[in-house]
């Protein structure tokens, strides 16, 4: 089979300079929900591509699957503790690792996807307990209880940040009085730099880095804020009232990876919350706003740019929404229709992957801005609990988590 002969390729070619260029992150390169992966279908057979991965009974998680080193690493719950599963490719568990502790109150399963880099594996877990683990042993290299040594303030359900990863730094969002974002050394888990307190909750937002104009800045969310930080040394260069737009729900329960492109920044939440795209000055010093929209509140499934459309699943009620496409000049609304429930998107070689959280049926959209066009489907039916976890693609295979669950599809053209 293909997928055995890239294993065996991976095997055999592995050197240093190649565990060197492996990373796997929260929604794909840049955490923009659009990978890279070329020669995939454009049309799914009835009953959806072949299925080459099955695996059940895995700890349960809402968080996404990471994949480097030829190995498939999982997040998920076990009693109170969060543990880290590494899978090889056929699914069989290599070794499990516990790492945190768990959120403890309502949905306290794993929201936080491992980052891997080199020959390390770094996660969070609900309760923002930061750990770096050997990718090839499981060994815990080092663990932090990173919210009471930061005074963090979580929110009602803890924390889903996925750890990024910025040269020799791992940086978090923790809110709290102490500090706002924090950068431990990725090697021993020793802080390197805090920023200045906010006086804010944190957000269930992963932070993301972008490069404007030759300048990095780490771009992170809290209940009330967006601001950029300086990876070097933690200044935060801007900060943007985000709970000024808050609909008439009045939460400011932010969970979505904001977009860069071109020096525009697009911040989404659910609950009727209004959309804001932002524009960054030359010097990424200050914002300003663009426009703002009422209809693309996206609650969980996250939203990718393609083309010079913004495309997401927006907030009806907390059991419903539909799909919606903004132009991403303008923030005109292309459509509002409805397809199953909202959920999750990502993209790859022009077509959107859409898994909608009610009954988990995936869908391989073409991505017009003239109306949501379902070209194949098909439904996911093992696993348990929402559908919430976001599909990955890696190597021209599609996964899918569903809480005990990790599933795997050849969505490769050849």
């Amino acid at each position: 089979m293909r997928k055995s002969i890239v294993l065996v390729l991976i095997s055999s070619c592995i050197s240093l300079s190649a565990w060197c260029q492996v990373k796997s992150e929260w929604r794909g390169p840049g955490r923009t929900g659009v990978y890279p992966d070329k020669g995939l279908l454009k049309e799914w057979p009835v009953g959806g591509p072949p299925l080459v991965i099955s695996v059940t009974g895995l700890p349960k998680g809402n968080s996404s699957v990471a994949i480097g080193n030829g190995v498939i690493y999982v997040a998920g719950t076990r009693d109170s503790l969060e543990v880290l599963v590494a899978l090889d490719m056929k699914g069989n568990i290599l070794w499990e690792t516990p790492y945190g502790r768990s959120w403890f109150e309502s949905y306290p399963e794993s929201r936080s996807t491992p980052t891997v880099e080199n020959e390390k594996i770094y996660v969070v877990s609900g309760m923002l307990d930061a750990a770096c683990i050997d990718a090839k042993s499981g060994k815990v290299v080092w663990s932090h209880q990173v919210a009471d040594k930061y005074r963090g303030q979580l929110g009602r359900w803890g924390t889903s940040c996925s750890p990024l990863i910025v040269d020799d730094k791992f940086i978090l969002t923790t809110g709290g009085d102490l500090t706002t974002v924090v950068a431990l050394d990725k090697i021993t888990g020793e802080n390197i730099w805090t920023t200045e307190s906010l006086n804010d909750r944190l957000g269930y937002v992963s932070p993301c880095l972008i490069d404007h104009h030759g300048k990095k800045q780490v771009i992170a969310l809290t209940e009330k804020h967006v601001l950029g930080v300086s990876p070097d040394n933690g200044r935060i260069a801007w900060k943007f009232d985000f709970s000024a737009y808050a609909g008439t729900e009045g939460r400011n329960n932010n969970t979505t990876t904001p977009l860069y492109s071109d020096g525009r920044l697009y911040v989404t939440s659910g609950y009727n919350h209004k959309s804001i795209m932002l524009v960054l000055d030359n010097e990424a010093n200050s914002v300003s706003l663009a426009w703002a929209d009422s209809v693309l509140d996206n609650h969980l499934g996250g939203v990718v740019r393609v083309g010079g459309h913004i495309y997401g699943s927006n907030w009806h009620n907390n059991s419903k929404g539909s799909w919606v496409c903004l132009d991403w000049n303008t923030g005109k609304v292309m459509y509002d229709q409805e397809w199953g429930n909202k959920g999750s998107i990502i993209a790859a070689e022009g077509m959107l992957y859409c898994y909608e959280e009610k009954k988990g049926n995936v869908g391989l959209v073409n991505p017009s801005p003239a109306r949501f066009a379902v070209v194949s489907s098909f439904q996911v039916k093992l696993g348990s609990g929402p559908h919430w976890a976001h599909p990955v693609i890696h190597d021209k295979v599609l996964y899918i988590r569903h809480g005990d669950a990790v599933l795997a599809y050849d969505i490769a053209a050849d």
